[in-house]
């Protein structure tokens, strides 16, 4: 696989973000301009049509928003055990998710360093980032 660091290491999925959310704008628009445009007959069918594409954009929302959700707490409590192994002691109090999320590309050995430092100096993700001298690649996040 292809050796990650900072500017490589986000996920951007064409037929996800791009696609996928085109596709989902252009059959809510088309349902809109499908009641808009419905005889007295048709306005019932046309107006659950649009009801189900409205729900169908805040399932997919919610779907990705809860996975992310689950998927930080997973970090979390990774990055957790990884600095109590490395100290014995429990990640720095204080810290945030997205401090959590950046300071696990850090190797072993400047991952307890970065971490008191990003406490210390209230370092958000993009700035741990571009402190981490040695990246530690995650091919397995989603």
């Amino acid at each position: 696989m292809k050796e990650q660091n900072l500017k490589n290491h986000a996920r951007f999925v064409i037929l996800y973000h791009v696609v996928g959310f085109l596709l989902l704008l252009a059959l809510l628009i088309g349902s809109i301009v499908n009641v808009v445009n419905s005889s007295k007959e048709n306005l019932y069918s046309a107006t659950l049509i649009l009801v189900t594409n409205v729900l169908l954009g805040i399932t997919l929302y919610f779907a990705r928003a809860f996975a992310l959700k689950a998927n930080d707490r997973a970090i979390k409590a990774e990055e957790n055990l990884r600095h109590f192994i490395l100290t014995s002691t429990a990640l720095p109090s204080g810290l945030n998710y997205g401090q959590i999320v950046a300071l696990r590309f850090a190797s072993d050995e400047e991952f307890p360093g970065l971490a008191a430092k990003a406490k210390n100096e209230n370092l958000n993700g993009t700035e741990i980032k571009k402190l981490i001298q040695h990246w530690k690649a995650d091919h397995e996040r989603v």
